[in-house]
């Protein structure tokens, strides 16, 4: 177990994830292939070390991902379009400054098309729905500079539904409060300056309830930690403004001891495989909690500040000033 960040092991390691195209793992996980390519990125920007993987060939793949009769992006050349896989897509394009490849209309059509009339977004044409599609479709929204044609008050009227007498938020209306559940409820809400919904100490109280004595944070009450929550709960508290309701010191702690100490990468607790999910949200907590040497994360879109501030859209979150040892 190591007591600091082990960064030159977690760059080899998603420099390597690449290079098991022979093991069936990575067929397995295809459907997921996208997402992980944007993990990967945001985990290398945070680290410092973006040109660890090769721009050229990211910006093919994700190009080859498109889909020109839907308008979107697949998570796989192929596969069927998604909306979180449009996200991503639209995600690692701003990142390597390559969004000029994208029909900003078209998307933006896709995107509105999944709006149900109770405000709720589909993921895709099948239909399923979720306050995690309601976020995508925001965050995409915004990242295009297309806020604008989004019915605000009908998607703000379905996520005040999905609210909780905890403070929290569920996957759909009536569903039990989540931590990720309510990042991407609060983010939303965030990216459309209405915070106004959010019962705030209520929430920040069932926040800060869900670490644990190891210092790690689990979802919901009566679950295991997992490093994932790291950033699901420490991003809503930021964007609240109230990081300092959880012992950061402690949290540090378990998040550098779920490190692999060989083949690097983090996984979900000690003892575990690492994998680049927790990889990146792992980092995305340290870089919130001010771990020294890492770049600044926006906690509302999940990637680096500068690139949002760039934009014009950052939002009045706070992190823990970043530490110089």
């Amino acid at each position: 177990m190591s007591t600091s960040l082990l960064v030159p092991r977690h760059v080899a390691y998603i420099r390597a994830l690449g290079d098991s195209k022979h093991e069936l793992s990575y067929h397995l996980s295809a459907h997921l292939r996208m997402n992980a390519v944007y993990w990967g990125l945001t985990a290398l920007l945070i680290m410092g070390h973006g040109d660890a993987l090769d721009r050229d060939e990211m910006i093919d793949f994700v190009m080859s991902c498109w889909d020109e009769e839907a308008g979107a992006f697949s998570a796989h050349p192929d596969h069927d379009v998604h909306l979180l896989s449009t996200l991503s897509a639209i995600q690692i394009l701003l990142m390597q400054n390559a969004l000029n490849r994208v029909n900003v209309g078209r998307i933006v059509k896709f995107i509105l098309s999944l709006q149900q009339p109770s405000g709720v977004f589909a993921g895709d044409a099948f239909g399923e729905t979720d306050t995690r599609f309601v976020y995508c479709a925001v965050n995409a929204l915004s990242l295009l500079g297309k806020l604008d044609e989004l019915d605000v008050e009908k998607t703000v009227a379905y996520i005040r539904r999905c609210r909780n007498f905890d403070g929290g938020f569920g996957h759909v209306a009536g569903a039990e409060s989540h931590a990720s559940q309510v990042f991407v409820c609060v983010a939303a809400l965030a990216i459309l300056d209405r915070l106004d919904e959010v019962d705030q100490p209520t929430l920040c109280w069932w926040l800060s309830e869900r670490q644990l004595p190891n210092g790690g944070l689990n979802g919901r009450p009566e679950k295991l930690e997992d490093v994932c929550y790291s950033f699901w709960v420490l991003s809503a508290l930021s964007i609240l403004n109230k990081l300092t309701w959880i012992d950061s010191s402690k949290l540090e702690g378990f998040i550098l001891s779920a490190q692999d100490t060989e083949s690097g990468g983090i996984a979900d607790r000690p003892g575990d495989m690492p994998d680049v999910f927790h990889t990146i949200f792992g980092l995305a907590g340290l870089s919130l909690l001010g771990y020294p040497a890492l770049v600044d994360l926006d906690p509302v879109y999940c990637m680096p500040a500068s690139i949002i501030e760039n934009l014009g859209l950052r939002k009045g979150w706070k992190a823990l000033q970043r530490r110089t040892s």
